[in-house]
């Protein structure tokens, strides 16, 4: 059993940058952050395959960037240029079939989350 936790949350002004990690207990092959805040749906940011293929939302291409250190069983999001829009919770998220795309629906273990501010 796969398990996640996640930290580097914070609260920053637009325009800042943090950076998330996400500890496991293991290295499934894919893995995935997602965010979601008060009233809104879940929604995919960014996915990175075992092979090291990554797809982003729309709305972060440019400004996040994910990998992830197996040696060190550990997944990260760099997120620069942070806008108050980004402001949610951030999960951490494995998956372990083959479908790493961000809309899957294959992600079945999380972590707690780690909250992300951003004010104007």
């Amino acid at each position: 059993q796969v398990q996640l936790r996640e930290s580097g949350g914070g609260s920053v002004q637009a325009g800042g940058s943090l950076r998330l990690s996400c500890a496991s207990s293991g290295s499934p092959y894919c893995m995935g952050w997602f965010r979601q805040a008060p009233g809104k749906e879940r929604e995919g940011v960014a996915t990175i395959y075992g092979v090291g293929r990554t797809t982003y939302t729309n709305s972060v291409k440019g400004r996040f960037t994910i990998s992830r250190d197996n040696t060190k069983n550990t997944l990260y999001l760099q997120l620069n240029s942070l806008q108050p829009d980004d402001t949610a919770m951030y999960y951490c998220a494995a998956n372990l079939h083959f479908d790493c795309s961000l809309g899957s629906d294959n992600f079945g273990i999380w972590g707690q989350g780690t909250q992300v501010t951003v004010s104007s």
